[in-house]
Formats: C-alpha cells, structure tokens, sequence
C-alpha cells in the first residue's frame, strides 16, 4: 500500500531541492503517516488505520465513528 492516508487522502508532494547556486533537483515531501489502532464500541472489534497526524487530531476531536462514516462518504475507505 503507497503512503497514503486513509481518512483525509493525503499523499506525497513532488518539489524541488534548491542550492545555493541555485541548482534545482527533484525531491519528494513525505507525509507524517502513523499506524494506529482504533476500538469500535458499536461493532465490538479493532481497525488499524494509518493516518496522517492531522487526521489523528480531527479523530481526537470528532469521535473515530464520526470520522469513519464521512470518510466512507467521501469514498476513502
């Protein structure tokens, strides 16, 4: 699996590295990815997700429930 998050999508960036002299090379930016695991009291059971540090903050906020139905809106999962 690429290193994608699975909730808000996120993927790398592509810029470039730049020198003094002002030379360009291709460079890639990572996401800040973690794998974490998630108790669903409703269902009874434990999902592992791996997100990105912004979606573990809106999952702190909302609820890991609430945030895994948008996503299935949205197409995500």
């Amino acid at each position: 699996m690429s290193r994608t998050c699975q909730i808000s999508g996120k993927r790398a960036m592509f810029g470039n590295n730049v020198s003094k002299a002002i030379n360009k090379t291709k460079r890639r930016f990572e996401v800040n990815l973690i794998k974490k695991k998630f108790f669903i009291p409703e269902e009874g059971k434990w999902i592992n997700l791996k997100l990105s540090t912004r979606a573990l903050k809106t999952i702190n906020k909302n609820g890991v429930l609430s945030v895994l139905k948008e996503a299935k809106k949205q197409g995500l999962l």
